[in-house]
């Protein structure tokens, strides 16, 4: 094997290895860089749906609870928690949000379509028994389908919005007819009731995180395809070609041809290596006119 493609294997099994290992570490990297910018996302999202929510409660219920109160068709437009999912809905129109879902996961919910399965009750928990946990995401499988979420917890802070969740007596009668006595009743001020929950396919983010590693690695690989083009010609220019020039000037040598001469050479190790050589013909040229003198 010559040595240029010695070299080439040696630096295509650095290559390859470097990249074995810095494809997993970059992997993992751009994984969790790729989960914080929807769990970014996420968190804007229910910064708006929070403003919609305090929107709703401030301006547009005290408009509609006389109506509510005296009507016993229920105007769910006058519940923020409608009014946010509704916002959401729309906002999910647009291509860059589609795959998101939200959900407001509530413990005791007045419309069972916001009640938290087991998984979800566990995450409000959690935020439960640790007060100072103030997000949580991670991973789950909803028929088959791997998501990531992103929760943050969820209580009432404003007195007023205890009007319809106190007692059964307290709520407005058209909310009664509607939702029924069991579900929505006996929240408290401040008290963590449930968790507001983005969802989005894990296949977005693994998507999104193999296309900026084969980004990653193409750049690489060009890097690479770069570097060993330069060092075979350096390798070519610099070693073979002057070694082959030395071998063949030796190869003349060695068949009695003491007019071949090693040429000069630049400071280094090969130039080393000529002039050793240069030396040794020196001295095997004396020692055959000695020879062919004493045979005289």
């Amino acid at each position: 094997m010559k040595i240029g493609t010695k070299v080439n294997l040696i630096l295509i099994i650095v290559f390859v290895s470097g990249l074995l290992i810095s494809g997993i570490a970059l992997s993992n990297v751009l994984q969790t860089k790729a989960q914080n910018e929807v769990s970014s996302k996420a968190l804007i999202l229910m910064q708006i749906a929070n403003s919609v929510r305090t929107y709703t409660n401030e301006r547009v219920q005290p408009l509609l609870l006389p109506r509510v109160d005296t009507q016993e068709q229920f105007i769910p437009e006058s519940i923020p928690s409608f009014a946010t999912r509704e916002v959401f809905e729309i906002l999910r129109k647009n291509k860059e949000y589609g795959n998101f879902i939200y959900k407001d996961a509530t413990l005791n919910p007045t419309n069972l379509r916001d009640k938290t399965d087991d998984f979800e009750a566990k995450i409000v928990e959690r935020f439960r028994q640790n007060p100072n946990l103030k997000d949580d995401s991670d991973y789950r499988t909803i028929s088959g389908e791997k998501l990531f979420y992103s929760a943050r917890p969820f209580s009432i802070q404003d007195k007023s919005c205890l009007r319809c969740h106190t007692t059964p007596e307290l709520a407005p009668k058209s909310q009664i007819a509607t939702y029924g006595k069991e579900g929505g009743y006996g929240w408290k001020l401040n008290e963590i009731l449930g968790a507001q929950i983005v969802y989005i396919p894990a296949e977005d983010i693994f998507k999104s995180a193999n296309q900026s590693l084969l980004i990653v690695l193409g750049v690489v690989g060009v890097i690479f395809t770069a570097i060993v083009l330069i060092i075979n010609q350096l390798l070519k220019k610099v070693v073979l070609q002057r070694i082959k020039t030395i071998a063949t000037v030796a190869e003349k040598v060695s068949v009695g041809d003491m007019d071949a001469n090693f040429t000069k050479q630049s400071k280094d190790e090969i130039g080393d290596l000529a002039e050793a050589f240069n030396r040794m013909k020196y001295s095997l040229e004396i020692a055959l006119n000695m020879l062919n003198k004493n045979h005289k």
